[in-house]
């Protein structure tokens, strides 16, 4: 059966109500045109009367009777005189369209003198660049005008350039990097440095746009962000590239800024992170600001490689399994990380096969934060030990499912001794402090879209989740409250946000083994007793026999099942070496 047409006046019920806006828009703009007279003779006789009152409260009590009796004379002479009332009307109309006319100063049409000197030195500077000897009309040539060439441009106060779009010739190879880096970095040193600029290319217009940025808020402190459970505040980036934004208090007042949130848990495609920088550059920084943010839905386990006590804040409080700073320590904790990723592997695989959800003891977040576990290895290697980055394989590789998230931060000295696995399965980086832009392109994967600065502050760089735009960075104010250099009102802002205390009141605390029902975790000595995690008397837990052949026959199933689904919705990891290459 046929679909009979709608009726046109249905069909054409758009075009009707644009033509219908279109006209409205021109009877509006033809009616302000013919009543701008009697608009701007009515807004002089508001300005009049109003100076009339003014001049009738400013004059003291005693002399308003001689004032009203000079006024009414006066209007008396002039209804006596012949056409006095046509004259006064006049003379009254004249003098209210003199006073309602518009004051504003009108804006010189191009720019000054100093302006057109600086858009002539810089067009001088691209002639190089876009020119060609063999083109019959050329936009950019030796003594040319710069009016084609930046049809748009504007200047701030001291007269240096904040927004200008450049249009350059068809044959420039602008989609090579190395031309693109030439033009950029010419740009930003002939329109001022010290300031950091964005461009963007439009290759199918033949057109650049440089915008000067503002410098991003680096005095935001620790809060706590209104994010949902699985979402991390890394930092907070420009407007115009992320489409949320979130209230925070800032210099005693709430404001909106827009975030770099990090997504983490089953349905992530980046559920872990990688953070490099030279030394005082503010990884330390990010990863307090992280475990903070973990604390608040999951448990919380701390690598701290540097050995300066930057966590000694969280060691003992709730949800803190450990804080390890030594060698045997660290081999334990991440022993247990491994064998707590693959019971959780195994548990949820049941449940996946009896048809239950997963258990609820795999459903909390389990964090996994080292602070320059290169440190580690260097000592691994040199006393013939186990390296510690050896024992992340499972956590990374099967954490997505198993809810278990790894945070690595690291030196850019250093990226040479990160293991194979932390470079595949990190899809999420960032870059803090001073960098070259083929450093922040080796560890990213894109080069970023502005010029480095050359004073950097602390917190302050690069963040790209997985395939995603480089976005600039600038972590939220989390230093260690125990350091007296650091700002009081920071320090204190952190100390808020510390969970309490555990019952052992300080002591230290260490990670609680679990296994599987089905028997012992692979890998662990025969004699080693193991504590339910979520019993209360802490007593042994007492295991069935098991078969062992049963046992690694699940863990393996587990691991295939977990594998496949890991890899199918991760994409390609982002090669580093030629940010080692670069270091070294």
């Amino acid at each position: 059966m046929a679909r009979r047409p709608l009726p046109r006046i249905l069909s054409d019920r758009g075009a009707h109500l644009a033509r219908g806006r279109e006209l409205a828009r021109t009877a509006a703009d033809s009616a302000t045109d013919i009543l701008h007279p009697l608009i701007t003779i009515a807004r002089g006789l508001r300005r009049l009367a109003s100076a009339g009152r003014r001049r009738v409260a400013d004059t003291p009590k005693d002399r308003r009777g001689a004032l009203l009796f000079l006024v009414a004379s006066v209007l008396m002479v002039v209804l006596l005189l012949p056409y006095g009332p046509l004259l006064a009307t006049v003379s009254l109309m004249a003098a209210a369209a003199w006073q309602g006319r518009d004051r504003a100063p009108t804006a010189p049409e191009g720019p000054d003198e100093s302006q057109t000197r600086r858009l002539k030195s810089l067009y001088d500077a691209l002639v190089p660049y876009f020119s060609s000897a063999g083109a019959p009309d050329p936009l950019y040539a030796h003594g040319g005008s710069w009016e084609k060439a930046f049809p748009a441009y504007e200047f701030d106060g001291t007269g240096r350039i904040t927004h200008l779009v450049i249009a350059y010739p068809a044959y420039y190879t602008d989609g090579e990097a190395e031309s693109r880096a030439r033009i950029e970095h010419l740009l930003a040193a002939k329109s001022g440095r010290g300031r950091e600029y964005r461009f963007a290319w439009d290759e199918e217009g033949n057109q650049l746009t440089v915008r000067v940025l503002a410098p991003l808020p680096a005095d935001i402190a620790a809060q706590r962000f209104v994010t949902s459970p699985g979402e991390t505040v890394l930092g907070f980036t420009d407007p115009a590239q992320v489409r949320r934004t979130l209230p925070v208090v800032h210099g005693g007042e709430r404001r909106d800024v827009p975030p770099v949130v990090w997504r983490t848990g089953i349905r992530s495609t980046e559920p872990h992170l990688l953070a490099v920088g030279q030394p005082g550059s503010g990884t330390s920084t990010l990863l307090r600001s992280v475990a903070l943010q973990a604390l608040r839905h999951g448990d919380v386990v701390i690598v701290d490689g540097g050995g300066t006590g930057e966590y000694a804040c969280l060691t003992g409080r709730d949800g803190v399994l450990a804080v390890e700073c030594e060698p045997a320590g660290v081999v334990e904790s991440l022993r247990w990380a491994a064998h707590e990723t693959e019971r959780r592997l195994i548990a949820a695989n049941r449940a996946h096969r009896a048809g239950d959800p997963p258990p609820e003891d795999t459903k909390r977040p389990l964090w996994i934060l080292l602070d320059r576990p290169s440190a580690f290895t260097h000592l691994a290697a040199a006393d013939g030990r186990e390296d510690p980055q050896s024992l992340l394989q499972v956590p990374l590789r099967h954490g997505r499912p198993a809810n278990v998230t790894v945070v690595v931060a690291d030196q850019l000295d250093s990226l040479e001794a990160l293991s194979d696995a932390v470079r595949q399965h990190t899809r999420a980086r960032v870059v803090l402090g001073p960098a070259t832009p083929e450093q922040v392109t080796a560890v990213l994967g894109a080069p970023p879209h502005t010029t480095p600065l050359d004073d950097v502050p602390a917190g302050r760089g690069y963040a790209r989740l997985g395939t995603g735009p480089v976005h600039r960075l600038q972590v939220p104010a989390t230093p260690n409250p125990y350091d007296d250099t650091a700002g009081a009102g920071h320090r204190q802002a952190v100390l808020d946000l510390l969970p309490a205390r555990s019952a052992q009141d300080g002591a230290r605390r260490e990670p609680e083994r679990t296994v599987p029902e089905a028997g012992p975790v692979r890998g662990a000595p025969a004699d080693t007793v193991f504590m339910d995690k979520h019993s209360t008397e802490k007593e042994p837990v007492e295991k069935k026999p098991a078969d062992p052949a049963a046992t690694d026959e699940t863990v393996a199933e587990a691991h295939a099942a977990h594998s496949a689904d890991a890899d199918k919705a991760a994409p390609e990891p982002v090669p580093m070496e030629a940010a080692a290459a670069e270091s070294s």
